[in-house]
């Protein structure tokens, strides 16, 4: 589990990664597709694909001669899963903090 976590935040760490989660979020794209979005190379922009697909952000499905990278939103499940932890940290201050102001006020 550690790994997944480790691996997904790793492929969320660069900014062209997180541009390149959000265009997937709207469509399936073929490598030639992002390379079109981004100023670099097909191959650059295939290292970040590895990073995102080893961090199980996204699947690739060879269809014919080409690749169709796809958003795979299970992937995220790990870093949420972390994130929540503090979600429900800052609630509980929240709502202590509250408590105390009522407390204050009667």
């Amino acid at each position: 589990m550690q790994s997944q976590i480790q691996n997904a935040f790793r492929a969320l760490a660069d900014p062209t990664r997180r541009d390149i989660v959000q265009l997937l979020a709207i469509q399936d794209m073929t490598i030639a597709q992002l390379t079109e979005r981004f100023d670099m190379t097909r191959a650059a922009v295939k290292k970040h694909l590895t990073v995102l697909s080893d961090g199980g952000l996204i699947t690739v499905e060879p269809r014919g001669r080409e690749r169709i990278n796809r958003l795979e939103p299970k992937g995220m499940a790990p870093v949420l899963d972390w994130l929540s932890f503090f979600d429900q940290f800052w609630d509980e201050r929240l709502n202590n903090l509250k408590e105390a102001i009522e407390r204050k006020d009667t």
